[in-house]
Order: structure tokens, then C-alpha cells, then sequence
């Protein structure tokens, strides 16, 4: 589902907004609600939403300050709500990258047509970032295995043993190489050293078998060597950017 903030300081708009709309047929849910600017900010923090719809002047902090100051870092999609003889305000919304700019009385059928196609919009930018995840993630053990090295046997020794608890130790006495030497080896033809390429690889095999094989989270967890399902689900989301759960609803 396509989380969204409502800001709008009028109470009446804002429930007419939170009740009379139909989210769920626009695959959106309502996270939060906020009656101005700061605590606008506050909730957009708090929830990391997809899509922000808010007010233009509100007290406090008006909807274009609370847009400045979060968007450049919650990367929200956004719909502005404004009264007429506003067109400065349009013009600097514009400026922000807001996706649409609605007067009010506001029509529902017309928010509701434009939150379907922004909700579309997102989607597809969404499963587009995983792909080029699932690619990134993909593209360096290829890259790897060309080299008929030190590196390209540690390569191997992991895709072979991911599955399973490994150490550096543990390939440093496989490989016949001391453990500084290894980890310098497969940092120079990787970019990356022995523990985050392991992850690495891990969480390809993980994506994998989310997307593929619709395996449970923690069957995921404990088939791609990650023994603690929490630990799974933060590391998950570290390098993906969202839970295994959110992910799997997100390709469903």
C-alpha cells in the first residue's frame, strides 16, 4: 500500500479528506494527519510517506516551508491544496516538484483521479529502484567471477557457503591465505571486504527467493544464512530500503 500524510489546519477539510475518500480503491492508506507546518514535519519524519497532500498556508508553517524543509529528505511525491488568487504560491510548488496543485472547495473526484495516477507513478518508480537493486547486488558477483584469482576462489567459497555461518577464518584457511591478505584481495577485485560482500550476496539470494520461490520471511532468513529473523529484517532494509514484508507486498 502507497503510505500518505494529510496536512490541512481546516478540521472540517481534513476529515472530509480522512473519511469520505476512498484510499483503499487508490491503493493508498493514511499514516498520519497533521493541522500545520511543524507538525507537518514531525509526522513526514515519523512515517517516511509516499505521498504528502497538504494545505498551502496553514498556521506556524505554511505547506511550501514544510515542503522545503522535507522533501529533499524523505523524497515524498506531493499534491497541494490551495484557495484561489494563490498563483505565487503554484508557481513556487512547481518549483518543488509538486506533482499537482488542486483549488479548493476540493472536488474528491477530481483528488481521487490524480492520487490514482501519482500512486501509479510511485509504484512503478518503486518496482523500477528494485530492479536496479536486484541488479547492482547482481552485477558485482558476475563482474567477480572473471578473475582467476585469490578473490574470484573467495567468490566462490561464499556462493558455495552463504547458507551457512562463515568467517573470514574460516576462508582464510580454505584459501590457504593469511585474513588480511584475503580481505585485501577481494576488496581490490570487489570493491567491497569479505563481511559486506557476504551480505551482499546474501541479500541477492534473499531477494531471490522473495520474489521467486514466495517463501515465508524467516524461511528466507534462515535458508540465506542469516540466523536471527530481526537482524535479517534490519540488514533487509538497509540495503533495500524497505522491510522483506514490504517488499513482498510491493511485488505482489
Amino acid at each position: 500500500m502507497i503510505k500518505v500524510v494529510l496536512v490541512e489546519d481546516e478540521p472540517m477539510i481534513l476529515k472530509g479528506l480522512l473519511y469520505r475518500m476512498d484510499w483503499l480503491s487508490s491503493g493508498c492508506v493514511v499514516v498520519g494527519t497533521a493541522e500545520n507546518g511543524e507538525e507537518g514535519c514531525q509526522i513526514i519524519a515519523e512515517t517516511q510517506p509516499d505521498i504528502v497532500i497538504t494545505d498551502i498556508r496553514m498556521p506556524f508553517k505554511d505547506g511550501l516551508q514544510m515542503l522545503k524543509e522535507t522533501k529533499p529528505i524523505q523524497q515524498y511525491e506531493a499534491i497541494i491544496l490551495s484557495g484561489y488568487g494563490e498563483f505565487t504560491y503554484a508557481q513556487q510548488a512547481i518549483g518543488l516538484g509538486v506533482r499537482d496543485y488542486l483549488l479548493k472547495p476540493i472536488d474528491l473526484k477530481e483528488l481521487s483521479e490524480s492520487l490514482k495516477q501519482l500512486t501509479k507513478d510511485v509504484q512503478e518508480k518503486k518496482q523500477h529502484e528494485q530492479s536496479k537493486v536486484m541488479n547492482d547486488l547482481l552485477q558485482f558477483t558476475l563482474d567477480s567471477e572473471a578473475e582467476s584469482t585469490y578473490a574470484a576462489d573467495a567468490v566462490r567459497y561464499i556462493k558455495g557457503y552463504y547458507d551457512q555461518k562463515i568467517t573470514l577464518a574460516m576462508l582464510s584457511e580454505e584459501i590457504g591465505l593469511s585474513t588480511v591478505s584475503i580481505n585485501t584481495k577481494l576488496k581490490e577485485t570487489t570493491g567491497y571486504s569479505f563481511n559486506e560482500f557476504l551480505t551482499r550476496y546474501r541479500i541477492t539470494k534473499a531477494l531471490d527467493k522473495l520474489q521467486n520461490e514466495k517463501m515465508l520471511v524467516y524461511e528466507v532468513a534462515e535458508t540465506t544464512g542469516f540466523s536471527d529473523y530481526k537482524y535479517f529484517s534490519h540488514v533487509f532494509k538497509k540495503y533495500i530500503g524497505m522491510s522483506p514484508k514490504q517488499f513482498l507486498r510491493e511485488s505482489m
